[in-house]
């Protein structure tokens, strides 16, 4: 039985994956960063700028949760499944997650970051050509 409405649901799942995302760029950014990469800045200045517009986006899903009196908790993980507990005024909502679907929607959330830093390049080099 569902608790929460659609828009409650679709805000905690998206804190939920952004954090994830967000975790995903800052080991990404430390394996550059020891990695054997020959010219490392463009790489950097790209994930830091994901990693800008994530936190923001993060920044601004917190307060329209702390605003709904929301939480999101981690109850388990094991090899297939992640289990996460949905709070939204004093309303219980208990989610399971096939581990490669969070993969999935994690690399849809890099793809629109990355996609927000290099239509604007693509367009113009379009245009030169």
């Amino acid at each position: 039985m569902r608790y929460l409405s659609d828009e409650e649901l679709e805000l905690g799942t998206r804190f939920l994956f952004l954090s994830m995302a967000i975790v995903v760029i800052r080991q990404d950014m430390d394996h550059i960063q020891r990695g054997a990469f020959k010219i490392k800045e463009p790489y950097m200045k790209l994930l830091t700028k994901m990693e800008e517009k994530a936190t923001n986006e993060r920044r601004e899903l917190r307060a329209a949760m702390k605003q709904k009196r929301m939480q999101v908790i981690t109850l388990n993980k094991n090899d297939s499944f992640s289990s996460f507990l949905f709070i939204c005024q004093n309303r219980e909502e208990k989610r399971n997650y096939f581990n490669p679907a969070i993969r999935k929607k994690v690399e849809a959330i890099l793809d629109e970051l990355i996609g927000k830093d290099l239509l604007p390049h693509q367009s113009d080099t379009a245009e030169r050509a």
